[in-house]
């Protein structure tokens, strides 16, 4: 029998288990919503070629299925990051999770481009709601150093990994069913996520709506990123980048991004406070998540086209062939990374892992027509993994580092939206250039399979270089600290 003195320490240490256990359910069920947001970005690339042929997309209108979801997602992660600061991050995550599924049931059941589009959009919305709050919660679950790092590594591995993992669901329902079932698969994990989230994830109350959450400077940003995009992949694509149209919506989107940026110096309760940005890890960390991940986005759109149009591959083949990505990020993000991140600092790890996504982009630059797998890709996809694996936990360390708890979820918001940012630009610059280049080549005569495999080329190429910049970043702006 224990000594009556004993209860309350086996009590508190029962109640200490119990505790910790809970949370890392409810990272878990957290997980498992961002997950099926993640799935859903990249799940759609491998269906695009059947897409395509059903509703008739051009090249570069094809690019719209991703962006509209992108430019919906990214233009709304700060407003619901800021927005699960005052009405409660559970309660955010929820909204956007029903939003979704619903979304995604409209996305299956579309027979038209616009109908499409249409719900991919409000899909995004969804997206945005579901997980802009997810690193916000995270951190106020997990405050030890060490948990935290852990937690933001298996994070980073669903962030990053889920893409790769998308690419083999696709291939799998694409080609097994048909193209609607990419979108129908996230009514049951929808549903049961949010069950369980009602269980496991603890309820907060926020710091109350009546602080405001800046629905004009959402606006501003929103219409800002879509105009943006529009004007890359239609007047750019058609006219080209100096023609009167295209430099006229050009100066639209800049005046909307002008206005936003007026708006949060003078706004009482601004969706971001640039005081945000003065941190130079959080600055720094941001601009590098632009950069890196517009290249990371090029290689699964345009990859899985060099592989579907290049090389034949069946959609199954096309989710197979990126599978390393996903096995080798894994390893390193859930197991690694953290340790690594511990001995030799996260600026180290963020910029080997830079280094090697470069180095995987050079390398899918120079894949020739009649390429094999085995030579050609699958070190691609390695070193794609390792690269991602390393530098996405490091660089989320990073750019979560010094946010105050009642900031949590705006940092959360803006390393959310600097993903997308960098995601649907990046995608549309590099899918239009892509196509450009290809109908030049073609024009002057050169072999269509030639073109199009010149195309993308340049994409890769392009996609390394802003990599490239971004290990100059890493390099020198986070020089001082980690």
């Amino acid at each position: 029998m224990h000594d009556m003195t004993e209860l309350p320490e086996l009590t508190d240490s029962m109640l200490g288990r119990s505790a910790d256990r809970s949370r890392w359910l409810a990272l878990v069920v957290l997980c498992a919503g961002m997950l099926m947001i993640v799935l859903d970005v990249t799940i759609v690339n491998v269906a695009l070629p059947s897409i395509q042929a059903d509703l008739g997309f051009s090249q570069t209108g094809l690019a719209w299925v991703v962006n509209a979801y992108l430019i919906a997602f990214g233009g709304l992660l700060l407003f619901a990051g800021r927005l699960g600061d005052l009405a409660g991050r559970r309660n955010v995550f929820l909204a956007g999770l029903a939003l979704f599924t619903a979304a995604s049931m409209v996305c299956g059941l579309a027979q038209t481009q616009e109908m499409l589009i249409g719900a991919r959009f409000v899909q995004g919305i969804g997206g945005a709601l579901t997980s802009a709050v997810i690193l916000g919660v995270i951190v106020t679950l997990f405050p030890e150093p060490r948990d935290m790092a852990k937690a933001i590594g298996v994070y980073a591995f669903v962030a990053s990994a889920g893409g790769a993992v998308g690419l083999l669901a696709g291939g799998i329902l694409t080609q097994a069913l048909n193209w609607h079932w990419i979108f129908f698969v996230n009514l049951p994990i929808g549903v049961a996520t949010a069950a369980c989230a009602l269980r496991v994830v603890p309820r907060d109350h926020g710091t109350g709506l009546r602080q405001g959450a800046d629905v004009l400077g959402a606006v501003l940003i929103t219409g800002a990123m879509m105009l943006t995009v529009f004007t890359i992949v239609k007047p750019a694509a058609e006219d080209g980048w100096l023609a009167g149209r295209t430099l006229t919506f050009g100066a639209v989107a800049l005046a909307l991004l002008a206005g936003f940026i007026v708006r949060q110096l003078t706004a009482r309760h601004p969706l971001m406070p640039l005081r945000i940005l003065a941190a130079r890890k959080i600055a720094a960390a941001n601009l590098i998540q632009v950069l890196s991940v517009a290249g990371m986005f090029g290689m699964f759109f345009l990859g899985a086209l060099y592989l579907r149009r290049i090389l034949g591959y069946s959609p199954l083949e096309i989710g197979l062939a990126f599978l390393p990505v996903a096995v080798v990020m894994g390893a390193l993000s859930v197991r690694y990374t953290d340790r690594l991140a511990g001995r030799f600092g996260a600026r180290a790890v963020l910029i080997a892992g830079l280094v090697l996504i470069a180095g995987a982009l050079v390398l899918f630059a120079q894949a020739p027509i009649h390429g094999g797998y085995a030579i050609h890709d699958l070190p691609v996809m390695v070193l794609m993994g390792a690269g991602a694996g390393l530098a996405f936990p490091a660089l989320m360390t990073v750019a979560m580092a010094g946010a105050t708890p009642a900031d949590a979820g705006l940092a959360s918001g803006l390393v959310n939206t600097t993903a997308q940012v960098g995601g649907a630009l990046g995608l549309a610059v590099l899918a239009t250039v892509s196509a450009g280049r290809t109908s030049t080549l073609a024009a002057r005569g050169e072999g269509a399979m030639a073109a199009l495999n010149d195309g993308y080329h340049l994409a890769f190429w392009i996609a390394a270089s802003l990599v490239a910049v971004a290990i100059a970043v890493a390099a020198t702006v986070l020089r001082s600290s980690d």
